[in-house]
């Protein structure tokens, strides 16, 4: 049955633990891509309009389970680079999860022991459909999948040309056409609004 106590479970997985999986998941990229020279990176936490920006942090309006990583290049770019920088997310959320399961076996963190051991599950989820190769949404291959093709082909094999961590660059171009359009869409209903009112003053005054 399920009852209030479930419910804080599922509340607190959802707006606490998850996204903190993800954030680590995607750090795991920025880390590994540091080592190997990367340029212009980004850590964007949430969606929609921009709260604030400071450095590699990018923090957005509406807070869930949506964080990603970008970047415009590295400075050293060779197969090596960017095996290491696709694995970096795996090893991540890996690390993390096999270092509290260890704190936890010990006896350490054993008042929020619930917690933690939700957060080991959705680590080792991640992990999991990271790792394993497999064939994503629109065709895309998954980490697992790139890794794989990198190591037997040399390259990504897949038809999808579009890259699989996009440009800090195309990504901050493609928001700010998206805030131009909102702003002209709440200028168009400011007007619209308007114009009602002064249709309804000159009623009134007829």
């Amino acid at each position: 049955m399920f009852g209030l106590k479930d419910l804080l479970s599922l509340i607190t997985s959802a707006f606490i633990i998850l996204p903190l999986v993800i954030f680590l998941r995607e750090s795991g990229y920025f880390i590994v891509s540091g080592i190997f020279g990367v340029k212009n990176p980004r850590l964007t936490i949430g969606s929609g309009p921009r709260i604030f920006k400071i450095g590699f942090f990018d923090v957005r309006k509406y807070y869930h389970v949506y964080s990603w990583f970008s970047y415009d290049s590295l400075k050293r770019k060779n197969n090596f680079a960017y095996i290491c920088v696709y694995l970096g997310p795996i090893l991540s959320n890996l690390v993390f999860a096999v270092t509290i399961n260890a704190l936890l076996a010990n006896g350490m963190l054993h008042e929020y022991r619930t917690f933690w051991e939700r957060f080991i599950f959705y680590a080792f989820y991640y992990v999991l459909f990271d790792a394993i190769p497999m064939i994503t949404v629109n065709g895309k291959p998954n980490n697992g999948m790139i890794i794989y093709e990198m190591l037997r082909h040399g390259k990504r094999t897949d038809y999808n040309n579009e890259p699989f961590i996009p440009a800090t660059s195309d990504v901050e171009e493609q928001y700010q056409k998206e805030m131009e359009g909102i702003q002209e869409l709440e200028e168009d209903k400011k007007k619209a609004k308007q114009s009602i009112i002064k249709e309804i003053q000159d009623l009134k005054k007829k």
